[in-house]
């Protein structure tokens, strides 16, 4: 396991691959951790250096008080990308993780030189929303909202399979400070002005069953960027490379063949 202290934080990574080779780095959704891409990488072109962080609050990051700012994720991931001497690496962000790809995509292009956007926004949701889930979860625990969570996250009959009840047991073991915390940093994260500035190879992936970020909302901040490329996979939900991981690594390839990235 290997750790880097980081200000206030202390973030468990993982860096795989040889240090040499085109980097990746893959940020994960809310209430998962690094683990979410355990079943992509093997699909993956070979000879990749892939870094994935746990975001703090997650997995076996630690935990600083809630509420977390979004400018804050996006300094985590920053600062552990400089300290491992990492340039120009496409940046594959899922849900909360893609927030934290566009915004440090917009600060430090040095270090982003392609963008994989799946299942997120500019925008996810509204402070409203995500202040009630703070608020239930602070009540009733995770557990309060994993029922809710799973129809999001999952199509049916997937999410009553072994696999997605997996996913609800590592949901429900995250930090309730933790999860409170990278919540608050989505409810007041609105991307839509500087997503638009961004001039740099995108690929936007959606899922066709996806209830929390659905496929018109991909688009949307696909639009965003001149010359991205939107891919939907039908079959999918919030997490591709979960339930279609196949399909998801083929969307990925594609994409990293076509930019020259390997």
């Amino acid at each position: 396991m290997a750790f880097a202290r980081l200000g206030e934080v202390t973030l468990h990574y993982r860096d795989e691959g040889p240090r040499h080779g085109p980097p990746l780095v893959l940020l994960h959704a809310l209430g998962t951790d690094l683990s979410l891409f355990d079943t992509l990488i093997p699909l993956l072109p070979p000879g990749l250096r892939i870094l994935r962080p746990d975001a703090r609050g997650h997995g076996a990051s630690s935990v600083p008080p809630a509420p977390y700012a979004m400018g804050a994720l996006i300094r985590d991931a920053e600062a552990l990308i400089d300290s491992l001497g990492i340039r120009d690496a496409v940046v594959m962000g899922v849900s909360m993780g893609g927030l934290v790809a566009q915004g440090l995509a917009v600060k430090r292009l040095d270090l982003v030189r392609g963008m994989v956007l799946s299942n997120t926004a500019a925008r996810i949701g509204n402070a409203a929303l995500w202040e009630a889930r703070i608020a239930e979860v602070r009540a009733g625990g995770i557990a309060a909202l994993s029922e809710a969570t799973l129809a999001r996250w999952f199509p049916r009959p997937f999410r009553d399979g072994p696999i997605a009840q997996d996913w609800r047991a590592r949901l429900e073991a995250t930090s309730v400070e933790g999860w409170c915390g990278a919540a608050a940093a989505i409810a007041h994260a609105d991307f839509l002005a500087t997503t638009a500035t961004l001039r740099l190879p995108t690929l936007a992936i959606a899922g066709g069953h996806d209830a929390s970020t659905p496929p018109d909302m991909v688009r949307e901040t696909a639009d965003l960027i001149p010359g991205s490329r939107f891919h939907l996979i039908r079959a999918a939900g919030h997490l591709p490379m979960i339930d279609a991981a196949p399909a998801c690594a083929d969307a990925i390839t594609a994409f990293l063949q076509e930019i020259g990235h390997v």
